[in-house]
């Protein structure tokens, strides 16, 4: 835990409106105007007018959104506060940090584009970058632009810097969903469970028997309910959020317009059993399998930074730890790191991403 300090000048954090096009209409009917914080350096306001900075886009984790990084915290700093630290103690120099609010009614994203969910890439790759760059002095090209997250935010960074490389100069993944067979596959049960108490007709002791279309990967009308029995109450359990948390990733990995709502499931709902046409569409969206498809992106990256706590109890690290031998089996050049500590509470872990990301991108 960090104490905080008091920073005489702790920079500025600016609030802005955006109104998406992409994000207009989207299946979920989440918003599509939005508010955008930024925090800019004491430098900013402090020094000539003509002055640009590198810009660093937080991508949160799920059930997160930026304005999670910006809000006070007792005993722990906020993001911008962690920042201006870092700056008044001359471990990295002055950079714009910009906080996109992509949360939704499944609890969040994965940053990639979902017609379950939205179009989450585009939203932050051809509207954000831009929007930024035009109200602000950034050095606006992807040599002085980077990305980092953690979890879900972790996936998106690495995810970006292979897909949508034109963008972005630099990424941090902290503890970044990849290896999704341990990852995911361990959530699958205990989320058949949840999902089981909305079976209708319930089970009753002693009777079962085949339902159509689950082979398939359809939902009969139980995932439905629980999203409905989500949207109407107002405190989740710890298995619901995993639950919805499973159900987000089915509609980020595998979204079929044709499929009820929206997205087609991985495991036969009332057997249990692995859908395996349906999982290899997962598969095609972890990280450690994209690396050979993505090579030359991840080569024109200015930095790539990868941590995990070898205690995660999503058992990430090793997925992080494949992920990292599939890059240097590619000979993209890369720096990761295993700290002894499990996958939550582990912020401070920027206090080494985000100078290594200003040393790639000043």
């Amino acid at each position: 835990m960090t104490r905080k300090q008091t920073i005489l000048n702790p920079g500025e954090l600016v609030i802005l409106e955006h109104e998406s096009r992409v994000l207009r209409g989207n299946a979920l009917g989440d918003p599509h105007v939005r508010k955008l914080p930024v925090w800019l350096p004491p430098q900013y306001s402090s020094g000539r007018g003509a002055k640009r900075f590198p810009v660093l886009y937080d991508l949160v984790g799920y059930t997160g959104s930026g304005w999670s990084h910006v809000a006070w915290k007792s005993f722990e700093e906020s993001l911008p506060e962690r920042a201006a630290r870092l700056l008044h103690d001359q471990k990295m120099g002055p950079c714009i940090l910009v906080f996109p609010d992509c949360f939704t009614a499944l609890g969040g994203n994965q940053y990639v584009n979902s017609s379950a969910i939205g179009r989450y890439a585009d939203y932050l790759t051809r509207e954000l970058i831009p929007f930024v760059d035009r109200e602000f002095r950034t050095l606006a090209d992807r040599d002085h632009r980077g990305c980092f997250g953690k979890s879900s935010g972790g996936y998106g960074a690495i995810v970006h810097g292979m897909k949508y490389a034109k963008y972005w100069g630099a990424i941090a993944d902290h503890s970044g969903d990849a290896g999704f067979d341990l990852v995911y596959g361990r959530d699958w049960p205990n989320s058949l469970n949840e999902l089981a108490k909305y079976r209708k007709p319930a089970l009753r002791e002693g009777v079962y028997k085949p339902k159509a279309g689950l082979q398939a990967g359809h939902d009969d009308g139980r995932a439905r309910c629980f999203l409905e029995h989500i949207w109407a109450t107002s405190k989740l359990t710890e298995a619901e959020v995993h639950c919805l948390m499973i159900l987000c990733m089915a509609a980020t990995y595998d979204p079929s317009p044709a499929a009820p709502n929206g997205f087609k499931l991985p495991y036969d709902l009332e057997t249990g059993e692995r859908i395996e046409t349906r999982w290899r569409k997962w598969l095609e969206h972890d990280p450690i399998h994209m690396v050979n498809q993505y090579q030359k992106e991840l080569k024109s990256l200015k930095g790539i930074y990868i941590d995990c706590g070898w205690r995660d109890q999503y058992h990430i690290h090793y997925g992080c730890r494949q992920l990292s031998a599939q890059l240097h089996k590619a000979g993209v050049n890369h720096r990761y790191e295993e700290f002894n500590d499990t996958h939550s509470g582990v912020d401070y872990r920027m206090d080494v991403s985000l100078p290594f990301l200003y040393r790639a991108l000043k």
